[in-house]
């Protein structure tokens, strides 16, 4: 009997370390599945073969930005969809990026294949609307958070808690001492996060106000060493824009050392997403902040249905760590909020507080969020 086949599509870093573990999971539960199609790094060390087109192409977010690519992202749709049909995999798994992901499942469902959607699209956010368009789209339906479930089959959409993969990144396994040592970084130096996103297209616009903020925040520490952990795929962009700030930040790709960074830090400013919950499963105290293309910012504020962007403060329930976005998010601002994180040791306890609760959520009914993912697609394979 040949090995059984899986497609997989990844269109950004958080998809690709998502990717990777599932791979691992499916490997440990059912040696010898062979996987194929778009991922990045971690995924192609995974056992990825042959990486259909590079992952970044994919990596782009809000209508200016997509814009201006859209011919090439159709490209890779019909590539991507051309390659399923040509391959015929028993099981294609799609990782997040519903702009791409949901396309490519339209497109191939006349090929009556079985299909997984990884992560549910954030529908209850914005444009909900749009869950009217997901029945048959997918067999099944894997979700991160606790609360999606609800929202998916109140909807006539089946969907199963995995739990958050954040559980198992080791963001609280890193060493403060090492990540000083490594870099000699003195005991009493102000060490301060910055988190500007994993999309090429995204971290350029949060870099000019958080190189203006650090040289604010200098004013009052003058040991201050701000830490970028970045993916190996934006590393360069970041530096690019680093460049000319007036305090040289450290960029650091390797993950063991991004949690060192975290274990370091005394607060982080981060954009909204993922990296919250790494930094809270590491009890950093952060600012969350975000800026984007005024035409997206518009037709999000038109559509946005939910309190708050910060994930821990949605999963919370209330604003346990400000938000400071579009017009907000000044370098004035800023700087203002990451020193009282950094002076007021109240503030930044309740912030620690908060967090325990928020990450307790997360835990699937049973075993680790990766394993939970593997067995669903493995039910599904059959």
């Amino acid at each position: 009997m040949a090995a059984p086949k899986i497609w997989l599509l990844a269109g950004e870093a958080s998809g690709d370390v998502l990717g990777a573990r599932l791979m691992l999971a499916l490997e440990a539960l059912r040696p010898g599945i062979a996987f194929v199609g778009v991922g990045g790094p971690r995924m192609a060390q995974a056992g990825l073969a042959n990486p259909l087109f590079p992952m970044r192409d994919l990596a782009v977010m809000g209508l200016a930005e997509i814009l201006p690519r859209l011919r090439q992202l159709n490209r890779r749709l019909d590539q991507a969809a051309a390659d399923i049909a040509a391959q015929q995999p028993d099981l294609v798994v799609t990782i997040d990026s519903p702009g791409f992901a949901l396309r490519l499942l339209k497109r191939i469902q006349p090929l009556g294949l079985k299909r997984i959607h990884y992560v549910g699209p954030q529908v209850w956010a914005w444009r909900e609307s749009r869950v009217k368009k997901f029945p048959g789209l997918w067999d099944r339906l894997l979700c991160l958070l606790p609360f999606e479930v609800a929202f998916f089959e109140g909807h006539g959409v089946p969907a199963r808690f995995v739990g958050h993969p954040v559980l198992q990144s080791g963001a609280d396994q890193g060493s403060a001492a090492r990540f000083r040592d490594r870099h000699r970084i003195a005991e009493n130096a102000t060490i301060v996060v910055l988190m500007p996103g994993s999309r090429r297209t995204e971290a350029p616009r949060l870099m000019p106000v958080f190189g203006r903020t650090m040289g604010l925040l200098q004013q009052d520490f003058p040991d201050l060493v701000p830490v970028i952990p970045s993916s190996p795929v934006v590393a360069d962009v970041v530096a690019r824009a680093a460049a000319e700030w007036p305090v040289q930040p450290l960029i650091v790709t390797e993950l063991a050392e991004k949690h060192d960074a975290y274990a370091a830090a005394g607060a982080a400013l981060t954009k909204s997403g993922t990296s919250t919950l790494e930094l809270a499963l590491a009890g950093v105290p952060m600012a969350v902040t975000y800026r984007v293309n005024p035409i997206t910012a518009a037709l999000a504020r038109r559509l946005i249905r939910v309190p708050h962007v910060a994930m821990v403060n949605l999963l919370a329930g209330r604003l346990v760590v400000p938000e400071l976005l579009q017009r907000e998010c000044t370098p004035e601002k800023l700087c203002r909020v990451l020193n009282t994180l950094l002076t007021d040791r109240q503030a930044a306890a309740a912030q620690r507080a908060a967090f325990g609760p928020v990450m307790a959520s997360l835990r699937a009914p049973q075993g680790e969020p990766s394993e939970a993912a593997a067995w669903a697609v493995l039910e599904l394979l059959g």
